[in-house]
């Protein structure tokens, strides 16, 4: 095992300068990396003259009221005697801009039936070295599937693109990969810390890769009559994220073995796969591959070692550990829930320890909806926020301890599954997070006059929330609202970014993204969420209406706080490449950030910054 002590290793970023027009001058944000946080201080430069210099106490954002349109910018960087420039930056227009994408052509299925393609989930990762993210795209038939929905669909590609919109390579998943929320969970990371991200995802015969190559047997089809495809070879393949060339390729585990173990007969429950990204040893980043939860589950951790994937550790609710069976969300997610230095697998209402064991079960079974994070600032350490889809069910809406599973705060379902939630810090008249949720009908949990309640269980009326996703994107230290205006004849929705005004008691539109839409139905999720670059607030991605391309939105609201670029918190980062599977779900770091100040305790671990090899 190795050395936690030595630190996580974390990519090394470039400057992520940018700077854009605004009614008052030029706004500029740039990155503090997580080993500047105590002394780094930078001086501006515009058009290659000092303007402004920023000490280490400062924030990293600045407006530069006398900057034109033309100005060009660099930022320097002084930590002792160190000293670096960044690139330079030019000025944008408006507080997006677009990435360019090659749209698939049409397809159609073996029934004759036509369908298009969209831009569905995204991940990022550094694939060439120079502290910059590509764009990983994962391009959605209209025809995708829910699991209980039988037809045919058309093949799911994964893209990945510079920021400049040059698409580096293309991977066609193949026919014997059924496209749908539940079935290519594709995991985005440096896996190896050569300083290359790779991609790791299920694959089959006739997947082919980004040079072309042809995995398996490109004459097999295993669809059936109904579009499901029940039996064939099953792989996992590592993939190169520079070249999308198939490095390494095994069956994939568990195979299928007993359908009716998983749930069912039909080709639903034994097709959910689950992944996320985990620092096992609390150094090395992990590949989790995961499949079933409604009853059995079986979660399978890799690490990548000389370009080939090499098993950890395997637990088997069927086989090793049964409290873990029928506990798994729509989502997982990754934290040090116990303070050891190594992460742990939080699979819905189980956790699954470093090491491969169960750490507990609370044994609330299945939901829709789950957070990890420091959401309670009188309970130690971190908590899980989740939804129940059981109904009735004693703790159908609930938090509790990440260490222990002891429950702080939970409601009853007494008719419904609760089909949202989310936890956030959105009001600073109540301590810590908010918790929130509703039915998938849409209307509130007890009450449609209930907002929100605390982390004590207190109930505040208002306005029934958007519980989708959430955002730091103003200049306070709360979080917004990302939403959608949902559009049901296209399933789909502009996106939106909203304001809790809790003196008022209502929701202030900040961003209306005209021309783009949502993913994912009613769930409204943004194609991504992340600190891509600029200071430690997170930008939002969304597609157009054509999916032509990608449109970047960025804040350009002062903040007065220093923080360190949020990818540089390991929880935070690997959220970010989980966010992607199944039931999206937003990214939280691993400590507080929020109105209660006096609460926030800003860690600065030791970590690697791995470069380039």
């Amino acid at each position: 095992m190795a050395d936690s002590n030595k630190g996580r290793k974390l990519e090394t970023l470039d400057r992520g300068l940018v700077a854009v027009k605004t009614v008052e001058g030029i706004y500029l944000s740039w990155r503090l990396f997580i080993t500047e946080f105590t002394d780094a201080e930078f001086i501006i430069y515009r058009d290659q003259q000092p303007i402004h210099k920023q000490t280490n106490t400062e924030n990293t954002n600045y407006l530069d009221r006398n900057g034109k349109i033309d100005s060009v910018y660099n930022i320097e960087v002084k930590q002792g005697d160190y000293t670096e420039m960044s690139k330079e930056a030019s000025v944008l227009e408006q507080n997006y801009f677009d990435i360019p994408m090659d749209k698939p052509e049409d397809g159609v299925t073996p029934d004759g039936k036509t369908y298009t393609y969209s831009a569905n989930d995204l991940s990022i990762g550094d694939v060439t070295g120079d502290g910059r993210y590509e764009i990983f795209v994962k391009w959605y038939p209209s025809n995708a599937k829910d699991n209980a929905h039988d037809g045919y669909t058309g093949n799911t590609l994964i893209d990945c693109y510079t920021l400049e919109g040059e698409r580096l390579w293309r991977i066609d998943l193949g026919v014997n990969i059924r496209s749908g929320a539940h079935y290519t969970q594709f995991l985005v990371y440096d896996f190896d810390g050569d300083g290359i991200a790779e991609l790791i995802c299920k694959t089959a015969d006739g997947t082919v890769d980004g040079l072309g190559q042809i995995i398996g047997d490109k004459q097999k089809d295993y669809r059936n009559k109904k579009g499901f495809i029940h039996e064939g070879d099953e792989f996992l393949t590592l993939f190169d994220g520079e070249t999308g060339a198939a490095l390494d390729t095994i069956p994939y585990k568990p195979d299928r073995g007993e359908p009716g173990s998983w749930g069912d007969y039909d080709g639903n429950r034994i097709d959910r796969y689950l992944g996320g990204v985990a620092y096992l040893d609390g150094e090395n980043a992990s590949a989790i591959v995961c499949r079933g939860y409604y009853t059995r589950a079986v979660i399978v951790s890799y690490d990548v070692i000389d370009k080939k994937l090499v098993e950890r550790w395997v637990i088997d609710s069927e086989h090793d550990e049964p409290k873990l069976a029928g506990q798994g969300a729509h989502s997982l997610s990754v934290a040090d829930v116990d303070g050891d230095g190594f992460d742990e697998i939080v699979y819905g209402s189980a956790v699954i320890d470093h090491d491969g064991t169960l750490l507990y079960s609370t044994g609330f079974g299945h939901g829709d909806a789950l957070h990890v994070g420091d959401f309670d600032l009188d309970n130690p350490g971190l908590e899980i926020f989740m939804t129940h889809e059981e109904s009735p069910h004693e703790h159908g809406f609930e938090i509790h301890d990440a260490k222990t599973g002891k429950v702080l705060f939970s409601i009853p379902s007494p008719s419904e599954d609760i089909g949202r939630g989310v936890a956030a810090d959105i009001d600073p008249r109540y301590k810590g997070a908010q918790l929130w949720g509703y039915a998938p009908e849409g209307h509130h949990r007890i009450e449609e006059t209930e907002s929100f309640y605390t982390t004590k269980g207190k109930v505040v009326d208002g306005p029934v929330l958007p519980a989708n996703f959430v955002i730091w994107w103003d200049g306070d230290l709360g979080r917004e609202i990302v939403d959608h205006e949902f559009n049901p004849e296209i399933e789909a929705g502009v996106g939106t970014i909203y304001k809790w005004n809790w003196e008022k008691g209502t929701q202030d539109l900040l961003l209306r993204a005209e021309g783009t839409l949502s993913n994912n139905g009613t769930k409204g999720n943004p194609n991504l969420q992340a600190d891509l670059f600029g200071d430690w607030r997170e930008e939002v991605i969304w597609r157009l209406e054509d999916s032509s391309a990608l449109r970047v939105y960025m804040t350009t609201d002062y903040s007065p706080h220093r923080l360190y670029a949020l990818m540089h918190d390991s929880q935070y980062r690997v959220a970010i490449a989980w966010q992607n599977v199944a039931y999206n779900q937003p990214p939280h770091p691993s400590f507080y950030i929020g109105f209660d100040e006096e609460y926030m305790k800003i860690p600065i671990p030791r970590v690697q910054l791995i470069e380039r090899k």
